[in-house]
């Protein structure tokens, strides 16, 4: 008896990746007319069918997916998130079905029974911002992607923001400018944003050739009040950076108002670069602040998209996708907070 095909030997005949097939077959993604019918030639050469549809188990199908997430509906980052997810969502004809715990365990534990109870085809499982997570017991064998979460290991899909990578733009944009006493205004939270961070800080500099000055970093909760007393801490001293990269926006906001108070101007006499890209507070404030945006839209898209592609496999392990685990780019948006350092 000859083996089924998979989708694994349409990617291999038509030359593409499993991604480029499952969206080709399914209609989704952003494909040239040319690519999808090739990939659909080739699958109908191959006698290539998915494992429900060849078993007409197809119609068991609910069309749902579960979107579980502790704090995002109630942030101001969930519009992009959300959108991302949903746009990605109905190309693949699937209806979301949005559960916010507030971080309720007990809650969590009755929304995800109840998303099962529904037979969603799968579940996001998400986080309000980059953390750490055990994955609930109850999702042990339902197909999962963590979105701005991860485990630890490589055994399911997950994406997360380049949390080094953004800091490292937010340096070189400084260095470029030609600062090199550059000030870190640091989160004091145990988590991968801060971890990766300060990494990506401290690397970047060495990576220029400036020695790291552990007296120019400070930390603080992620308020105005308490950033503004970390960076007076640096302002002053009487050989104070010319520079502050800041862990978000509203570090960069404290920031701001301890210069002004010091009759600091930005950017002639102190530059600021953050991380966020919170259009509210970067566009509302004077002048405009230079932020690494974080790519709320494209996670809830990839990780819809990423689901789908584990979908299309129908538990047939031979055909399945080895789980993936996304560092996504963070790109820089610049305004008017950023110039050459003071002579």
């Amino acid at each position: 008896m000859s083996k089924r095909v998979g989708i694994r030997d349409v990617a291999a005949a038509a030359g593409v990746s499993l991604t480029t097939v499952s969206h080709a077959l399914s209609g989704a993604g952003q494909l040239s007319d040319a690519t999808r019918e090739r990939v659909r030639s080739v699958a109908a050469d191959l006698n290539y069918a998915p494992n429900r549809l060849a078993s007409g188990l197809r119609s068991k199908r609910s069309q749902i997916i579960g979107f579980v997430s502790d704090e995002i509906s109630t942030t101001p980052y969930a519009g992009r998130v959300l959108l991302g997810a949903q746009e990605a969502a109905a190309k693949n004809d699937w209806v979301l079905m949005i559960v916010n715990t507030s971080a309720d365990p007990r809650f969590e534990g009755r929304s995800i029974e109840a998303l099962l109870q529904h037979r969603v085809d799968g579940i996001i499982y998400a986080r309000m911002y980059h953390q750490t997570v055990a994955v609930p017991e109850a999702l042990v064998g339902v197909p999962t992607v963590l979105l701005d979460a991860s485990t630890g290991n490589d055994h399911i899909s997950s994406v997360v923001p380049d949390e080094e990578g953004a800091a490292r733009t937010a340096v070189e944009h400084l260095i470029a400018a030609g600062h090199r006493r550059i000030g870190y205004l640091s989160n004091v939270d145990d988590i991968p944003a801060t971890r990766g961070r300060l990494d990506g800080y401290r690397a970047t500099l060495r990576a220029h050739g400036i020695e790291v000055d552990e007296t120019l970093i400070t930390a603080s909760d992620s308020t105005t009040a308490s950033a503004r007393a970390a960076a007076a801490l640096l302002l002053d001293r009487s050989d104070r950076p010319t520079a502050l990269f800041c862990f978000n926006d509203r570090i960069a906001m404290g920031a701001y108002q301890a210069a002004q108070t010091r009759g600091l101007r930005i950017p002639d006499d102190l530059s600021i670069v953050s991380i966020d890209n919170f259009e509210i507070l970067a566009d509302a404030m004077l002048p405009g602040l230079d932020s690494v945006a974080l790519p709320h839209y494209e996670m809830g898209q990839w990780a819809i998209e990423r689901l789908a592609l584990e979908l299309q496999a129908d538990g047939d392990d031979d055909d399945a996708p080895a789980p993936q685990q996304i560092r996504m780019h963070c790109p820089l948006v610049t305004r008017q907070s950023v110039g050459p350092p003071p002579h």
